[in-house]
């Protein structure tokens, strides 16, 4: 007898097999009652039926509580009306682990607090178990896709030196007898990766320290960020366009039936296709202006700001061409318009906000040393990035995912905390 996964029932009808997991429920019909199983790839109806399984197994009604955890015996039955058309006919149930105490976190209402402090539990609830299998498939299509168009993973370090994206959101460490920082981002070391392969790409967790309790942010996420050679503005854009229609593609083709559970709106994510529009900062400021919605030249975008011009389009759309103080001193400016940075920010619909943001880097290093200095960073802890310009400088580009604000998206999630395993927001650090 085999022992085989819920996922997996489909291969075995009419044999006899062993399924390992836990009680998710159970209810009664006369001399028939259900348990209904989960093992982690699934819901299974399990049928006990008096005289079909041994006495002791038929007995257990009563006395298994959610999340109790057994090995449950029978014979695999095709019935369409059952959670992925299959039930097992029950000969044996085997109970693992009992528990008397109530299980936590039950169908009646549960404040935020509540569950967040009980998260290492609520991920085995059916809408956050579908969420973070829908953050696997991202996390695969995202690897997948980058190691199918000839990119190198180059791991950028987590403790750095100096600053990325401003010097006010760092977390600051005391590194032996140095100071350090959590990085803010791995790009400056995949520039040095791209120096090397051409293509490279990392993808790993990164911190901010902003004190914002908006849906929108956490302390520590996780970002993949790609590097390339010998890339444009243009060409960059082509880029993350690419990635993010590939991974809407494969989550629509492996991920159907969670996004049934989270109750998402597929059509809204069929309508993302090539090619994204692609409007300049300028035509950003004048659709806010069109639907008289106040805003001061020279700033970022705000969410209100981001959800009004995100409304124009069904797909992602992508605003490039900023004024130069509004993005990183890395961001190379455009060569007609000097107060232009080539910088893109790319937008998602459905008022989710940015969820890529990159842009040219500057391989100029006198503009470079000018830039770090313009912004009041110390020159010793960039040494190292501004020999890349010194060494076989090229016109190279790349930019930055953030996987929980693209996962925010795809499931329709309203808060950026169900999207992680473990949030981190500034009031939490545990479980």
């Amino acid at each position: 007898m085999e022992t085989v996964t819920i996922k997996n029932l489909k291969d075995f009808e009419g044999q006899e097999v062993k399924i390992n997991g836990w009680v998710y429920n159970r209810r009664s019909i006369g001399k028939v009652w259900f348990l209904i199983l989960r093992d982690g790839t699934g819901l299974l109806q399990c049928v006990v039926v008096d005289g079909e399984c041994d006495l002791e197994s038929f007995q257990l009604e009563q006395n298994l509580n959610q999340e109790d955890s057994v090995s449950v015996t029978g014979v695999v039955k095709k019935e369409p009306r059952a959670v992925g058309g299959f039930e097992l006919g029950v000969k044996n149930i085997d109970v693992i682990n009992h528990t008397s105490n109530e299980y936590p976190i039950s169908n009646k209402e549960h404040g935020t607090d509540f569950l967040m402090s009980n998260r290492h539990l609520w991920i085995r609830s059916k809408r956050q178990n579908s969420i973070l299998r829908i953050r696997h498939q991202i996390i695969k299509s995202i690897r997948d896709f980058f190691d199918n168009n000839d990119f190198i993973l180059v791991d950028s370090p987590i403790f750095t030196g100096n600053a990325v994206e401003g010097t006010t959101t760092l977390f600051e460490l005391k590194y032996f007898e140095k100071k350090a920082y959590l990085t803010q981002s791995g790009q400056l070391y995949q520039e040095a990766g791209a120096m090397a392969f051409g293509k490279s790409y990392c993808f790993g967790p990164v911190f901010r320290a902003e004190k914002s309790k908006t849906r929108r942010h956490l302390t520590e996420f996780w970002m993949v960020e790609p590097e390339m050679s010998y890339c444009d503005l243009n060409q960059n854009m082509d880029w993350m366009e690419s990635l993010v229609t590939y991974i809407i593609d494969e989550v629509l083709k492996h991920c159907q039936s969670e996004l049934i559970v989270l109750e998402r709106n597929i059509d809204k994510l069929e309508a993302v296709k090539s090619p994204f529009p692609r409007i300049t900062y300028d035509e950003a400021v004048d659709i806010l202006k069109q639907n008289n919605i106040e805003f001061t030249y020279g700033k970022d975008f705000g969410a209100s700001d981001e959800t009004a011009i995100s409304n124009q389009y069904e797909s992602p759309v992508m605003i490039h061409s900023w004024p130069v103080d509004t993005k990183a001193f890395y961001m190379k400016r455009d060569e007609i318009n000097n107060n232009l940075a080539l910088g893109v920010d790319m937008i998602a619909p459905e008022g989710y906000g940015e969820i890529v943001g990159g842009g040219q880097r500057e391989d100029n290093i006198d503009i470079l040393i000018e830039t770090i200095r313009h912004h009041d960073l110390p020159l010793k802890p960039f040494e190292w990035y501004l020999d890349l310009r010194k060494y076989g400088s090229v016109p190279h580009s790349g930019f930055g995912l953030g996987l929980e604000r693209f996962v925010a998206w795809v499931c329709g999630t309203k808060h950026i905390r169900e999207t992680i395993p473990f949030p981190r927001t500034m009031a939490r650090l545990e479980p």
